[in-house]
């Protein structure tokens, strides 16, 4: 029984890691197809969707299992909380690489603008916050996890300077509302991307050191924002 336990714990991990490679595949081509203007590799990112949400009902149905065939304590018990917080993350990251994806068609013709914003910075640090956040996960690394949370600052930091310059160029060329507005909606993903990225650190530190971190209660307040 222990042995068939601790398999159930381990396949619990090799789902978690292979959702989560996934979806950072899922981000690779979503910013490949935004910055490059690549409208198959977009409809590629919305088509595969369906495959995240597998993992999603997979890793949840496996959670609910274990929960009530055993009785978890102490580090089994902080994992399987932990997978259930992880999993719904990794679910809402891939949903925001499909926003992502979607916005390629209308700013098809705009990829000069997108790259005189401050959007490919923010894209890429995002980008390593999720790739950290999932490494910390990975190795058990409650420092890696520590720098994922200091990150989310200077995202916060990017998203309102792009906002400030977009207005002033709105104000002065009429042409480029359209695109701005797209824009501003794009950093406003990867601001949620960023936050996933910290609620996951969040989770790996409390796995880790049995050390609850206060969430970001704006990110629990708006979490209906992020599709």
């Amino acid at each position: 029984m222990e042995r068939h336990f601790e398999r159930e714990l381990q396949e619990l991990k090799d789902d978690l890691v292979a959702m989560g490679n996934l979806v950072d595949e899922q981000l690779d081509r979503a910013f490949h197809a935004l910055f490059s203007g690549d409208i198959e590799e977009a409809s590629l990112v919305i088509a595969h969707d369906r495959k995240v949400d597998a993992f999603d009902n997979r890793i949840d149905g496996e959670c609910q299992r274990i929960w009530a065939l055993t009785q978890p304590v102490a580090m089994d018990l902080r994992l399987l909380m932990a997978a259930l917080q992880i999993n719904m993350q990794l679910e809402r990251i891939g949903d925001i690489a499909v926003n992502i994806a979607e916005r390629t068609e209308p700013l098809v013709l705009f990829k000069d603008f997108l790259q005189h914003t401050r959007l490919p910075e923010m894209a890429q640090i995002a980008r390593i916050m999720i790739r950290d956040s999932l490494d910390a996960f990975i190795s058990g690394d409650p420092t890696l996890a520590e720098r994922v949370l200091a990150s989310d600052d200077v995202v916060d930091g990017l998203e309102r300077g792009i906002f400030i310059d977009l207005v002033k160029r709105m104000r002065v060329q009429r042409d480029l509302v359209e695109p701005s507005a797209h824009t501003l909606m794009l950093s406003r993903h990867l601001e949620r991307l960023a936050d996933h990225a910290t609620n996951i650190a969040e989770d790996v530190i409390f796995l880790v050191e049995s050390k609850m971190v206060k969430h970001n209660a704006r990110d629990q307040a708006e979490d209906g924002l992020s599709s």
